[in-house]
């Protein structure tokens, strides 16, 4: 990281920013097309959870390369300034690499909604219909590295 003086490296603080956030840039690559989608996702043990459809062009990336950056941010707020270049940004954000499976095994499936869900709601007593669970598709994310970065908190 080149501006060390913004550098979160408490694990803990990296932590809370997967764990309060809702919303998770995932990065794929084919060939030398980038693709980067915003998703809803849950963070557990060094994992990301998303759901989505089980066709389309993510699923197509992630069957020909599982490797995936992942960006999410927070606390964004822009600083205004009476000079256009002196303008600023305060957030903290995380960014990390690994590599994204498509979940097949039925219980973690269940468990990959459920950590989406407390992501969203705080809660973890959800059911989930068969109907429901045979139309959405999981997506893991296994974290291989991560960073973080804060500015004017």
């Amino acid at each position: 990281m080149r501006r060390k003086d913004k550098e979160i490296i408490d694990r803990e603080i990296i932590e809370d920013i997967l764990r309060s956030n809702f919303i998770c840039r995932i990065a794929l690559a084919d060939n030398n097309l980038p693709y980067v989608i915003p998703m809803d996702y849950g963070f557990y043990e060094n994992k990301i959870y998303l759901h989505t459809a089980g066709v389309g062009k993510k699923i197509d990336y992630i069957k020909k390369n599982n490797h995936v950056c992942f960006e999410i941010t927070d606390s964004i707020k822009l600083i205004k300034k009476k000079v256009a270049c002196r303008f600023d940004v305060s957030f903290r954000s995380v960014i990390g690499y690994g590599k994204i499976f498509i979940v097949n095994n039925r219980q973690e499936k269940i468990d990959g909604l459920k950590i989406i869900m407390h992501q969203h709601t705080g809660r973890w007593d959800w059911d989930f219909d068969e109907k429901d669970l045979s139309r959405v598709t999981i997506l893991r994310v296994d974290i291989e590295t991560l960073s973080a970065k804060q500015a004017h908190i």
